[in-house]
């Protein structure tokens, strides 16, 4: 059913237009005398095309043009302004706010139907291709989504292939994962950001794969040359994740680099410094340190999450950007939902420390 708008202070127009538009089958007339009414009732409906009179008290064709194309600005609903055949300059002016066609005055019966099929015409068409390019968007993100759904997987089996050969828990990429994204929400990054950071953060430590076992599940402290073959887990991560197009595994590739620096420069595997280190390593930085402290390992005991608050603030500025240690704190009782939500299981820990 196609509604035309119909706008005219004349009753006697009203009542012709109306009984001369029943002869278009599923069409129903919409009359309004005064244009500020009209304008009232757009504000909730949608008009399929507009039948307007020039010459109106209070508010003209051309006034109403304005309003009614500020209510659909994105859309093309055609408009046919009625004027007197001397009005040239108000034609061009209506041309110029949106209108499509005119009628003079008097209406032409036959004119004016021809005019409105033509124009409903044309508004179907417009729709067909609206529901065309709605359609077409729906199946662009459906298949966006899909593409993006493979890839977090891909990174969820990479992480679990590290997880595999590192001594600590998946339990942990998610707690740090969701520190992460605490940091960037409370830092006043977008939640495509946010999201960004909590998908990519469990792959920061996949350069282990590369490491030897012998150091990666070493019990006891670290040699000076096996500690050197360590850290190149940071640069074999990133050449594993990088020259991706996905945003998703290039920021992997930063994390993976960057996550061992430290704000004063002493970190590794380039010794970047202060800001020179990207936002999303700094944060991630943090995160990982935390949740590594407050975690048992075989070689140690879980820190009390006093002894490791007191390590992030005594660290501030020399291992740790400060504004992510202050957005940390900010945030503290989310950081200690997610602490008790993603513990580890005991056997997952037992198993560990048997294994060592």
């Amino acid at each position: 059913m196609y509604q035309v708008l119909i706008v005219d202070d004349n009753a006697t127009n009203l009542t012709l237009f109306r009984h001369l538009l029943k002869k278009i089958d599923d069409l129903e007339s919409i009359c309004f005398s005064e244009p500020k009414q009209a304008i009232d009732w757009c504000g909730s409906h949608e008009p399929d095309l507009v039948l307007l009179d020039y010459m109106m008290p209070e508010m003209d064709g051309l006034e109403f043009i304005m309003r009614f194309k500020a209510i659909y600005e994105h859309q093309t609903i055609p408009i046919i302004m009625v004027t007197a055949d001397t009005e040239s300059d108000v034609r061009t002016n209506a041309l110029d706010l949106g209108a499509y066609d005119f009628l003079n005055k008097p209406v032409d019966k036959l004119e004016l139907l021809a005019r409105v099929r033509n124009l409903l015409a044309l508004r179907e068409s417009q729709r067909a291709l609206s529901d065309r390019a709605a359609w077409l968007a729906a199946e662009v993100k459906k298949s966006t989504e899909e593409i993006r759904a493979r890839e977090r997987e891909m990174i969820i089996r990479l992480s679990k292939a590290a997880e595999h050969r590192d001594p600590e828990t998946g339990q942990h990429l998610l707690r740090m994962a969701n520190y992460s994204r605490l940091i960037a929400g409370e830092l006043g990054l977008s939640i495509d950001e946010q999201d960004l950071i909590l998908q990519a953060a469990p792959m920061h430590d996949i350069g282990k794969v590369a490491t030897p076992d012998a150091i990666l599940l070493k019990p006891g402290k670290l040699t000076e040359e096996e500690f050197f073959i360590m850290k190149q887990h940071a640069s074999i991560g990133h050449a594993i994740l990088d020259g991706s197009e996905c945003d998703l595994i290039s920021t992997a590739a930063i994390l993976a680099l960057t996550h061992h620096e430290k704000f004063d420069g002493s970190g590794y595997p380039n010794g970047l410094k202060g800001e020179d280190i990207p936002l999303y390593g700094r944060i991630v930085a943090v995160a990982d340190v935390f949740d590594a402290l407050t975690s048992p390992r075989p070689y140690k005991r879980a820190w009390t999450l006093e002894e490791a608050c007191q390590f992030l603030k005594d660290n501030s500025s020399s291992h740790f950007d400060p504004q992510c240690v202050n957005a940390f704190f900010n945030v503290w009782d989310d950081v200690l939902d997610i602490h008790s939500r993603y513990q580890d299981e005991p056997s997952e820990v037992d198993r560990t420390l048997v294994h060592h």
